[in-house]
């Protein structure tokens, strides 16, 4: 891959010293914190393209970090979590991971999850041909520089965000399935996705809309998926 720049962030040292190994064999360059006090100083002195992020550490925990770090940027954060229950991953997605590994996980799991996101970060808007800026009433969103702006304000979203809010305002206003989203966003089968597709488009009409109760652009269809009204 390119010269790409990851954030381990672990506090343990073992586990850090495994992924820098499977990083390192994909030629990604890596950068090491035991907590989330570290990782806010490295973020601080070096241009960080995705963070694997553990969820329990002491000083500062990866919820509270990632919290943080949503105020300012826009990096893919993937969740590292020991725990099974949906209620952590839930909770790491509310406050803007783009995706999570359990652990143990698997290497090759892990190193595809993370290909997936520096491809969605580092070439979001890329596209053959002419690039656009699409406007549906009001909504506008902006396939070069990657910006969305709603209700006259500029949006910050995350890459996740950014991606389901692009694939339904381009096809706009044909409904797409869970399923549909997670396998086009997240670019792997879907299985058990609907609580991860749920947790983004409920952060994206919090972003976008006036009233999230009352949506004016991001609709749900009933018994059938998610897409912006035109």
């Amino acid at each position: 891959m390119e010269n790409y720049k990851v954030l381990v962030v672990d506090d343990e040292k073992e586990i850090r010293d495994a992924i820098e190994i499977y990083l390192r064999n994909e030629g990604i360059t890596v950068f090491h914190a035991k907590d989330g006090i570290e990782a806010l100083d490295i973020l601080n002195k070096e241009e960080i393209h995705l963070i694997l992020m553990d969820i329990m550490m002491p000083r500062q925990d990866g919820i509270s970090t990632t919290f943080k770090i949503r105020e300012e940027k826009n990096i893919p954060i993937i969740m590292l979590s020991a725990k099974t229950e949906d209620t952590d991953k839930i909770l790491g997605l509310q406050v803007g991971a783009d995706d999570y590994v359990t652990k143990p996980f698997n290497p090759v799991e892990l190193i595809a999850r993370v290909k997936a996101q520096l491809r969605r970060y580092m070439k979001l808007g890329v596209y053959e041909g002419l690039k656009k800026v699409i406007d549906i009433n009001g909504l506008i969103l902006n396939q070069e520089t990657r910006e969305v702006i709603a209700n006259g304000e500029k949006v910050r979203l995350t890459s996740t965000e950014y991606k389901i809010l692009e694939l339904l305002m381009l096809n706009a206003p044909r409904v797409f399935s869970i399923d549909e989203i997670y396998e086009r966003v997240w670019n792997e089968p879907s299985y058990n996705s609907e609580n991860t597709v749920a947790v983004h488009i409920r952060k994206i009409r919090e972003k976008i809309e006036i009233n999230p109760s009352e949506p004016r652009y991001l609709k749900v269809v009933w018994g059938i998926g998610y897409k912006i009204e035109k």
